[in-house]
């Protein structure tokens, strides 16, 4: 629900900042006081029209922000948008924000980071309806009405079977397609397996193969130098000439010296020790190096037999390995996957006959829980009108109907319907649904969407929101000019039905009567004041005698009379309220 909104320099609104509660919230005052003009900026804020005439005069920029509780029901939703896009910082509440500046742009922000325009409107749907301008409304959106018909009618169990059922048949069918168009392909793809199965194992590859092979090219391309530098290194090792002796030859003199030396000083002995495996290193360094002398290969033959293995594995990397592949794992791996879908393949008619049978019982079960589904939804539907033409008689629209629409397309390869039929089906059942109304008698049921705007079309829309009432999830309900075209009586009804509609949300009201504001729990006084030449619109909260004088102000002229009817308007909605809250249980 909405806890705050800020608002700078939005129209004739310099700075004004607002706390709610759940609850009923009543903005009254004069009109052109800036009612509609606190309404408009919440909608400029879920992402509706913005242009610079929304700007203070004189300011540079408009800024609106909102804080949000979120809801139990809408978590979960909430922040999978918020971690898809990398903005969940607090779980339980969030923060939108609109900047509209005086050249006409405007940015965008959710938790202080900017973001597109399209991102405050998704975000925006969950959390408010706002009614004045449709696009906020859910109830216009007609791919909404089957999940609130659903909520109304408790329809959770059936539907989870049948989702159940939905998404094993799609599982099918995909399994199906891709084997149906592997089979006509068939014989190609065998052709093609079998040349590749073949062209990979006739080269015998092995892992690891093309290192060996790289290390053994640079070896015989490079014999003539390594045999010199392992020859050089000999020399001066072991060899020597007669003008320079060998550092073996050298090592051993040190050897017979520190020998002597420990003779003569015992406590010396360790240097001898250490002399003599030095010498023995020495030796071994030389029969490696004589060792790996004789390996050393001067073989043109060899080397273009390498050549031509690591062209091979080159060309096999090229067809069949992963760009950027380091060796011929890729290649045997996809040799392995190759053999699989031979497999396949070739066990294809099989598994389609499987397949194909699982499908026809799947369709069958989906049609039985379909129709189930639809019975329920059906019977609740009836319910759901009886009751929304109940409650719009009492809102002063006697005559107007209300209709669940349910249409079903013929579909060949469909459910099979109760009475022979196949029919489409859908993910959440086997129909869609749309509301109809027809606001006055005589005309024809029109949908939602195509109704006039207007304080008829609140009063309708408060109806269809107090009767599913529970099934509606959005937590904040916006109602600007309900009001309109209705009577003191009508308008007592208007607020208590607002009020009954606030036991389940938040709802914020702009209104003239004075009957539906009595019903008000939180009542916000909208007025204008004019200084340094400059217009600036400031809320109060009203309590007491203020809000006395304020309703009686709204019946007319200030007098005893209108006081005395103002208290009696406000005692008689506290009667019935706590009337109401105590058959109820609550406080």
């Amino acid at each position: 629900m909405l806890s705050h909104l800020r608002i700078e320099n939005f129209a004739i609104i310099e700075r004004l900042e607002l706390d709610f509660s759940q609850q009923l919230v009543v903005f009254t005052g004069e009109t052109g006081a800036g009612k509609s003009i606190i309404i408009d900026a919440v909608e400029a804020l879920l992402g509706g029209r913005s242009d610079a005439s929304m700007v203070r005069a004189g300011a540079d920029f408009a800024n609106i922000e909102a804080t949000f509780n979120i809801p139990d029901t809408l978590r979960s939703e909430i922040i999978r948008i918020l971690e898809r896009e990398e903005l969940l910082d607090d779980p339980d509440t969030l923060t939108l924000g609109r900047q509209i500046r005086s050249n006409g742009r405007s940015a965008a922000r959710v938790n202080g980071r900017t973001v597109n325009i399209s991102l405050l409107k998704e975000l925006g749907e969950f959390l408010v309806d706002l009614h004045g301008q449709s696009e906020h409304l859910s109830l216009l959106r007609v791919n909404q009405h089957l999940g609130l018909l659903d909520s109304f009618a408790n329809t959770s169990e059936t539907l989870s079977a049948y989702t159940r059922l939905y998404q094993r048949l799609l599982g099918v069918r995909r399994e199906l397609k891709e084997l149906r168009s592997m089979e006509s392909e068939a014989a190609r793809r065998i052709d093609m397996l079998n040349y590749q199965i073949n062209e990979i194992e006739s080269a015998r590859l092995k892992p690891g193969e093309e290192e060996a092979l790289r290390s053994e090219r640079n070896r015989l391309a490079n014999a003539e130098g390594l045999a010199s530098f392992t020859q050089a290194a000999l020399q001066a090792l072991d060899e020597g000439d007669p003008d320079s002796p060998s550092a073996t030859d050298l090592l051993g003199e040190a050897g017979h010296a520190l020998a002597s030396l420990a003779r003569l000083d015992p406590s010396q002995a360790r240097l001898a020790e250490q002399i003599q495996q030095v010498i023995e290193s020495a030796a071994e360094l030389a029969h490696s190096l004589r060792d790996y002398l004789e390996s050393i290969e001067f073989n043109p033959k060899r080397l273009d037999q390498v050549e031509e293995r690591l062209n091979l594995i080159v060309t096999l990397k090229r067809k069949y390995a992963k760009p950027g592949s380091a060796g011929v794992e890729d290649i045997l791996e996809f040799a392995r996957q190759a053999r699989q879908q031979l497999e396949s393949i070739e066990h294809a008619s099989e598994r389609i006959a499987e397949l194909e049978k699982e499908e026809t019982a799947l369709l069958e079960e989906l049609g039985r829980v379909g129709e189930r589904l639809s019975q329920e939804r059906r019977r609740a539907a009836h319910t759901l009108e009886e009751a929304l033409e109940t409650e719009l008689e009492s809102l002063n629209m006697s005559g107007a109907r209300f209709k669940v629409d349910f249409q079903r397309q013929p579909d060949p390869e469909g459910a099979p319907t109760a009475d022979g039929s196949r029919v489409a089906f859908h993910a959440n059942g086997l129909e869609q649904v749309e509301f109809l109304v027809a606001p006055n008698p005589g005309e024809g049921l029109k949908p939602l969407v195509k109704i006039a705007s207007g304080g008829e079309t609140s009063r309708l829309m408060l109806a269809i929101k107090n009767v599913l009432a529970r099934a509606d999830q959005v937590p904040t309900l916006i109602f600007d000019e309900i009001d309109q075209g209705i009577g003191g009586r009508v308008g007592s009804v208007v607020g208590h039905k607002l009020w009954q509609l606030a036991r389940q949300h938040q709802v914020l009201c702009v209104t003239h009567l004075p009957q539906l504001a009595a019903f008000g729990e939180l009542h916000l006084h909208v007025q204008k004041s004019l200084a340094d030449g400059r217009t600036s619109t400031h809320v109060e909260t009203l309590q007491g005698e203020q809000r006395i004088l304020e309703l009686a102000q709204m019946m007319g002229e200030i007098s005893a009379g209108t006081k005395r009817s103002a208290e009696e308007l406000l005692e008689n909605v506290a009667r019935l309220t706590q009337r109401i809250n105590s058959s109820s249980g609550l406080p």
